[in-house]
């Protein structure tokens, strides 16, 4: 019901926010006239930010402007809170400066403080190659940038933006809350390092729907403190699949609860729908998840929980993760496994797994007759209708 709730406001919230950003009563700010040109080489940082001003401090709602043309956008903060509503509405493109050394910060496009703002359309470039040639080459590199960020906001939309080549994140939120993000196209090269589509952290009431997602990481990542959140129709890959984690990296640590994925496509993925920790001492915790009505296309591990998380294998903690995960269900998700086992349960030998769910589960493997396995450490559950691979719950 709670889930049910959320979407009924996140779809009440972006038909608010469509029709104001049609009102004739509206403040209107092209940034052109504030002094933007679309030449894709003058730097037009300060002129979206006049824009940005003359519209947060304005008493009526207003529409930001950004036209048909390629603009140059060096790194830029919109900082709130603002008087009212504000609509930024993208014709054009916005290119990152090439030469990131040029950067020197860890977000290119960053909404701080902002209620009530909502960003349609466009296109982000953030020519994220020569950094990935950087990292590549284990050359001394900057800490690298994330595309668009939210940090300490609410009650925002984002619909229609097309995010491509961004340096690391595409889409980042920070102790956001009630925010939509639909009708997203994520773009960059299975090779690029840490490129996630959509990191969600410390937010809470967070939709994100009708998407689509190819990385050279995680598709949608889920940090540590998020709550509520809503993820349906997204068609992820490649990439390394919709991941709860990494979490237990801290002792410390908020944990993540009520979160739905639902009627979604993962292709030829690393992953499909992953919980992952690392085995360390945490009081984080994983509980109340769904995964259903999915889809897998050839995905290396379709349904996995990892406690023992170490993606580079060198310095691993080799301890005991102490993330309690449960109440975990996974229903009706179907199609092909690039691996033999194609659920594979890892759990904490200091906090098994509890409360674990699989009903109507089939995946088959791709490769040859050979029939798909499971494997359970440290997992305790129940399975119910027809689940291949068999259960090892």
């Amino acid at each position: 019901m709670a889930n049910f709730n959320l979407t009924i406001f996140s779809w009440i919230l972006f038909l608010v926010c469509m029709a104001f950003s049609r009102s004739s009563n509206a403040a209107y700010y092209n940034v052109v006239s504030s002094g933007a040109r679309a030449d894709g080489k003058t730097d037009s940082a300060q002129a979206f930010l006049k824009a940005w001003r003359l519209a947060c401090n304005s008493i009526r709602p207003a529409t930001i402007y950004v036209p048909l043309g390629t603009f140059l956008l060096k790194p830029v903060v919109f900082t709130g809170p603002c008087k009212s509503r504000i609509v930024v509405k993208l014709a054009g493109t916005l290119v990152a400066p090439s030469d990131y050394w040029s950067w020197n910060s860890q977000y290119w496009i960053l909404f701080i403080k902002v209620t009530r703002v909502s960003v349609f359309g466009g296109v982000l470039d953030a020519k994220g190659a020569g950094y990935w040639a950087c990292r590549r080459a284990g050359r001394s590199c900057p800490v690298g940038s994330r595309s668009i960020s939210f940090l300490w906001s609410s009650n925002v939309v984002v619909n229609g933006l097309t995010s491509i080549n961004s340096q690391r994140i595409h889409v980042s939120l920070y102790h956001c809350n009630y925010v939509v993000l639909r009708n997203l196209n994520i773009r960059a090269p299975s090779s690029s390092p840490n490129t996630d589509g959509i990191h969600v952290q410390s937010s809470t009431g967070v939709t994100i729907s009708s998407s689509t997602i190819m990385t050279g990481d995680d598709c949608i990542s889920i940090g540590q403190g998020s709550k509520n959140l809503w993820i349906e129709r997204v068609a992820c890959g490649p990439g390394h699949g919709i991941s709860i984690g990494s979490l237990g990296a801290y002792a410390n640590e908020d944990g993540v609860e009520n979160v739905t994925v639902t009627s979604s496509v993962f292709s030829r993925t690393q992953n499909g729908v992953r919980i992952k920790s690392w085995a360390r001492p945490s009081n984080g915790y994983v509980k109340n998840i769904a995964f259903r009505n999915i889809i897998m296309k050839n995905v290396d591990n379709p349904i996995i929980i990892d406690q023992k998380y170490c993606p580079s294998a060198k310095g691993c903690p080799n301890q005991s993760s102490g993330v309690k995960i449960s109440q975990v269900t996974y229903k009706n998700i179907k199609g092909t496994s690039a691996s033999q086992i194609a659920i594979n349960f890892i759990c904490s030998s200091s906090n098994p797994c509890k409360g674990i769910r699989l009903q109507d589960i089939k995946l088959s493997y791709n490769k040859n007759s050979t029939a798909t396995a499971s494997s359970c450490t440290n997992a305790g559950g129940i399975s119910n209708g027809v689940v291949i691979p068999r259960s090892c719950l």
